[in-house]
C-alpha cells in the first residue's frame, strides 16, 4: 500500500478516527463534488456543529447568538472550514486533501492556530496543545465507483495537553464520528446526482 499524503504528514499521533463511503461516481467526479457540496444542507451535521459551538458562544452572549444564527444560514463547504480555522495543508489530486489544524481543543476557545504543510512536516507541537490532520482519499473501486475515505489524527505536543485532550476526546469522539458519516452521506448524495444529469 502506498504511503498517503497523511502518513508524511503525521506518521505519529495519539488517537485516530476512521469512516468510508462507496460512491457511484467516477473518481474525478466525487473529487470535484468535494469542493461543492454543502455539507450543511444535513440538518443532523449542521446541529452538531452548532452544538460544538455552544460553549463559545455562550461565553459571547448576545454577539456569539448573532454569529451563531448568521452561521447557520449560510452553506456549510469545504471553503467554510478553512476560514474556521482549518488549513489545507496538502492535496494530491484526484486522490486526497488533507486539512490540519493546531490548538487546545478542549477549552472553550480551542485557541486554534494555523500552520503551514512546512509546519506539519519539521515541528512539533507547540508545548501544551495538540495538532490534528484530517483527510479526504479517493480511490477507484471499479470504473464509475470511487471509494471514500476520511481519516482524523491527533497528536499531543506533551503529557500535560494529553491529560487534557483524552477526556476531551472520550466525550466528543461520539458526536466527531457522526459528523463524519453526515458529510460522507452528504458527499456520496451530491456526487451521484452530479454524475446522473451528465
Amino acid at each position: 500500500m502506498s504511503q498517503t499524503l497523511l502518513d508524511s504528514l503525521m506518521p505519529t499521533f495519539d488517537v485516530v478516527e476512521r469512516h468510508g463511503r462507496t460512491v457511484r461516481a467516477p473518481i474525478d467526479a466525487t473529487w470535484a463534488a468535494l469542493f461543492t457540496t454543502d455539507f450543511a444542507s444535513s440538518g443532523i451535521l449542521r446541529a452538531l456543529l452548532g452544538l460544538r459551538a455552544l460553549p463559545g458562544v455562550l461565553l459571547q452572549g448576545p454577539a456569539g447568538w448573532n454569529a451563531l444564527r448568521a452561521r447557520s444560514a449560510k452553506p456549510i463547504t469545504l471553503s467554510t472550514l478553512e476560514s474556521s480555522g482549518f488549513t489545507r495543508i496538502a492535496e494530491r489530486p484526484p486522490t486526497e486533501l488533507v486539512f490540519g489544524v493546531q490548538g487546545k481543543f478542549w477549552t472553550i476557545s480551542a485557541a486554534r492556530c494555523t500552520l503551514s504543510a512546512t509546519d506539519f512536516l519539521d515541528t512539533p507541537p507547540h508545548a501544551g496543545t495538540a495538532r490534528a490532520a484530517w483527510n479526504f482519499e479517493l480511490s477507484s473501486e471499479s470504473p464509475g465507483v470511487t471509494r471514500v475515505t476520511t481519516e482524523t489524527r491527533v497528536l499531543c505536543a506533551d503529557a500535560h495537553a494529553r491529560r487534557r485532550f483524552l477526556p476531551y476526546w472520550a466525550v466528543v469522539r461520539p458526536g466527531s464520528g457522526i459528523i463524519r458519516h453526515a458529510m460522507l452521506n452528504r458527499l456520496r448524495e451530491h456526487a451521484e446526482d452530479l454524475n446522473f444529469r451528465q
